[in-house]
């Protein structure tokens, strides 16, 4: 959680290898990010899911070719009857009828296109999901239906989760642990129970 232009969304760019930082170090299951090489990044990278704030579903693809996208072992890519079964189990997961398959980005709503976001994130069997600013943009009651959908996904497939958001509701509901950035620094970190309480003038 944190205000706007605090360095919420950068932060998730640095966990993915996308940005670099000018100091310190990102260390994710004994490895510092900073310091590996190309092929290294790829590898490392085939283990995170990442959801973009806007969906960035591409608009000249079907659903079928967007989620496919996330399939990142090649020859499994590359394999049309693995793709349309890893495709339709992903719709499955996210709640979509399998008709959305064959239906363009323009065709679908908001929320549809969030979760189509989401099934291509999981597409490759990642360990960890990132997801940047999920409910933006949708009204309350799709909004609780990403985030339900968040949960169960962390119990149905066993991910671990690393959410962006401004929804303190959702993330007081959805979160284990909430860490307040502000001003580029985590202020605060804990349960959701442990920030009610909290005496920490910018959780307040």
């Amino acid at each position: 959680l944190g205000p706007s232009g605090t360095g919420k969304s950068v932060l998730l760019k640095h966990i993915i290898g996308l940005l670099k930082p000018d100091a310190g170090s990102i260390t994710v299951d004994g490895k510092n990010v900073v310091q590996l090489k190309r092929k290294e990044l790829v590898a490392y990278r085939q283990n995170i899911g990442y959801v973009f704030q806007n969906g960035a579903l591409f608009d000249s693809m079907d659903v079928f070719e967007n989620v496919r996208l996330g399939i990142v072992d090649e020859s499994k890519f590359k394999d049309l009857a693995y793709a349309k079964a890893r495709v339709a189990e992903c719709i499955r997961l996210v709640n979509l009828q399998p008709d959305v398959i064959r239906k363009f980005p323009a065709e679908l709503s908001g929320g549809m296109k969030k979760r189509v976001g989401i099934a291509r994130a999981i597409a490759g069997n990642p360990k960890y999901l990132l997801y940047d600013e999920p409910t933006s943009g949708l009204d309350p009651v799709n909004a609780d239906v990403i985030d339900a959908l968040v949960q169960r996904l962390d119990e149905e497939i066993g991910v671990t989760s690393v959410m962006v958001t401004h929804d303190v509701r959702g993330a007081f509901r959805t979160a284990d642990r909430i860490a307040l950035l502000t001003a580029g620094k985590v202020v605060a970190v804990g349960t959701p129970a442990e920030f009610r309480e909290s005496t920490v003038p910018e959780v307040r």
